[in-house]
């Protein structure tokens, strides 16, 4: 059994350490560990001094044995700490700042806050730090495309037109479709969500079949004209056209923002869209799907109903997505496009030019 070490003051130290335990001018530290000494000094245990102090009996044996060891001075003043990190001299993180932006470490394809402290004799920490204040990621990475389309600044222009200000006695559809739906069965069943525990699904699955979704988003009000079918051809977009023309107010032009799928451009369209002169197509530039505000929608319905849900069947799945549909249309709201034609021009020419430097580097 441990003992604790033993006490024993000079009538000075004892009438000092007295003025400092009732002392209100001093710190409060200073003024608790004084007790515990004087406490020590009628011979109790560090327990006993904890208890009576409400104080941790781990800290009670620290300063009894921090006085036994320095006396006085001990308990007067707390141990001298480290101060601020040195900082780092201007030139090397400039340095760290050129080698993680304009090379690679050998054999990987970016640098980690591990290789770049090896490679430059500094902390993780300090590596960190850098690349915070500089707005650094090296692990992440965004995709992009600029469209090559030769008539991409008229196309923008017409389908920007029809977001900011649509036609007259028209309507506006955004459509599109989202093919080869996969219906997900897992292979064991997962754990609900609970306090403390995010819900669970396993990382594998069954396949049960595939659905595609044709959807057409009204511009102006947000409400979705949406029908699920086996395949995605051009009779299936014939027949998506006939429903969108069958739910659009009889008085009104119809305009519809599609992109540039060859099913979208085929002759039996063309034939039915001659034969239907209030039906008017507007294609996006190729490599811009982004152009396509049904693409929100899109997004939405994956991450709402399709991604974490279980399907048993195809018939479950376009269940799940009509059910959606149907939600989303009992309280449809717009997506409202912001951004200006010539605002986008504008950032899709930097971008050409930034890469023709790159490919003449």
């Amino acid at each position: 059994m441990r003992v604790a070490v033993p006490i024993e003051l000079k009538p000075s130290v004892r009438n000092k350490l007295e003025r400092y335990s009732k002392a209100t001018n001093i710190s409060p530290k200073l003024r608790i560990r004084s007790q515990i000494i004087l406490l020590a000094s009628e011979g109790k245990t560090n327990q006993e001094i904890a208890v009576e102090l409400g104080q941790d009996q781990p800290k009670v044996g620290r300063w009894r044995k921090r006085f036994a060891e320095q006396g006085l001075p001990g308990i007067e003043k707390d141990k001298s700490r480290p101060g601020r990190i040195e900082a780092i001299a201007q030139s090397k993180e400039s340095e760290i700042v050129r080698m993680t932006v304009e090379t690679k470490p050998a054999g990987e394809t970016h640098w980690s806050r591990s290789s770049m402290a090896k490679a430059s004799g500094v902390s993780e920490s300090t590596v960190g730090r850098i690349w915070a204040r500089h707005g650094i990621k090296p692990h992440r990475v965004k995709s992009f495309k600029l469209s090559n389309d030769k008539n991409f600044e008229e196309k923008l222009n017409d389908i920007v037109g029809l977001y900011l200000s649509p036609p007259e006695h028209a309507v506006v559809f955004s459509c599109d479709e989202k093919s080869q739906i996969q219906a997900l069965d897992r292979t064991q069943p997962g754990l609900p969500l609970k306090k403390g525990r995010c819900g669970t699904m396993t990382h594998d699955y069954k396949r049960n079949g595939t659905t595609s979704l044709f959807a057409a988003l009204e511009v102006a009000t947000g409400n979705v004209i949406g029908t699920c079918m086996d395949k995605h051809r051009h009779e299936e977009w014939l027949k998506f056209l006939r429903l969108i023309e069958r739910n659009a107010p009889k008085e009104k032009a119809i305009h519809i923002i599609c992109d540039n799928y060859a099913t979208h451009k085929h002759a039996k369209v063309k034939a039915w869209l001659k034969r239907h002169p209030r039906v008017h197509i507007h294609f996006t530039p190729t490599s811009a799907s982004w152009l396509n505000m049904v693409e929100r929608f899109f997004r939405d319905i994956t991450d709402k109903c399709i991604r974490r849900g279980v399907f048993k069947s195809v018939e479950q799945l376009e269940k799940a997505i009509l059910e959606y549909i149907d939600t989303h249309n009992g309280d449809p709201a717009p997506f409202i496009w912001t951004a200006k034609a010539n605002d986008i021009l504008e950032k899709v020419k930097r971008g050409r030019a930034k890469l023709n430097n790159l490919q003449s580097a």
